[in-house]
């Protein structure tokens, strides 16, 4: 595609919710993960070329005019004071950096960005990150350099756009969201020092089992669950080291349980996933509600651990259609709302397949 004519064409791409299956946390503590694209929820981004750059607000999540003061306090509490606009911001100012510094020439063509998203808010569902990745996706494909951008270092520029707002976040959520259906993750010490960013495998995501998402309407926020762990990680505390070390062999143990459809297995690491990641970061930390939506799975015998920090639980119910209707009624009950998963493939192109490829 000519300059030309990239900036005539609309541009718009989808970035998913993700789960996180097994192993998380991950590349913070130089762990593995097996996370998975959720096709429940998406965040759009919509690029169209103008004359001037413009970062659109959108009119729900960046609302800027209320009722009254009551109104806007009350969004603010429930809301926050952050929609997508930074986040967009974020990404054309690392994308721009990025290129720069790798001699990537981009033409002049302006353009305006704008978005749309249904993940809930604070659900551990990866909703920040999809709007990023959404945006980058048009990023390169307005600027013709999609093949000149490896996928393996496209989480690491959405993380950086991230960071540059504050928000502590790792590589996991990036990689599931940029390389779509089930991936494996290896971030090795080795491996991010060396390639700066870990070994990712996608895998077939028919071999998952049905799988069920729990979430509750007005979660806690999930950023606050990571602060003193990390921290007693980086103090070099030996029951956080073992633990973590543990954390990212039950990756391992479950890439070989999906391979071999042990789901038995796969239910027994599920669980241990969630018991490890309590005793290290202790119920204050976890959250009632949080720790609830595990407990009414686990009373009806499913397997559950969290998607992320906290606000939704993946579920896994061996037994079948007649548990799952246990568990919805359970979930009825407690208040919670419960989905079945759509599982998204990959939907790396054949460009990105190329980069994959070109080591």
């Amino acid at each position: 595609m000519s300059s030309n004519e990239s900036e005539k064409i609309v541009i718009e791409h989808k970035a998913y919710a993700r789960a996180g299956l097994l192993g998380n946390p991950s590349d913070v503590y130089f762990g593995r993960t097996i996370s998975v694209s959720v096709g429940n929820f998406w965040a759009s981004v919509r690029l169209q070329p103008s004359k001037d750059l413009v970062i659109l607000p959108h009119p729900t999540h960046d609302l800027v005019q209320f009722d009254s003061l009551p109104h806007m306090v009350n969004r603010l509490q429930t809301e926050g004071y952050y929609g997508g606009v930074r986040l967009l911001m974020a990404i054309c100012k690392v994308f721009h950096n990025y290129c720069k510094d790798n001699n990537l020439g981009l033409h002049e063509g302006n353009f305006s960005l704008s978005y749309d998203t249904n993940i809930p808010r604070q659900t551990g569902l990866s909703g920040s990150s999809a709007i990023v990745c959404a945006a980058l996706s048009c990023l390169l494909d307005f600027y013709n350099v999609r093949h000149l951008i490896k996928v393996e270092v496209r989480p690491n520029l959405i993380l950086n756009a991230e960071k540059e707002l504050g928000i502590v976040a790792g590589l996991q959520d990036r990689v599931a969201q940029v390389y779509g259906g089930l991936v494996y993750m290896d971030f090795s010490k080795k491996y991010m020092e060396d390639l700066g960013h870990g070994i990712y495998t996608p895998m077939d995501i028919g071999l998952l089992p049905p799988l069920h998402l729990i979430y509750a309407e007005n979660p806690s926020d999930s950023g606050k669950v990571h602060s003193t762990v990390r921290q007693r990680w980086l103090d070099g505390d030996k029951f956080i080291i073992s633990s973590m070390e543990e954390v990212a062999k039950i990756a391992l143990e479950g890439q070989r349980a999906l391979l071999d459809k042990d789901y038995a297995k796969f239910a027994s690491l599920m669980n241990l996933n969630f018991d490890l990641r309590r005793q290290m970061f202790g119920d204050d930390a976890l959250g009632t509600l949080n720790i609830e939506m595990v407990e009414v799975a686990r009373r009806v015998g499913a397997a559950s651990k969290f998607t992320g920090s906290g606000g939704a639980v993946v579920v896994f119910c061996p037994e079948g259609p007649s548990q799952v209707k246990l568990l919805e009624a359970a979930c009825e009950k407690s208040g919670f709302v419960i989905q079945p998963v759509k599982v998204m493939p990959s939907f790396l192109n054949e460009i990105d397949l190329e980069t994959l490829s070109s080591k």
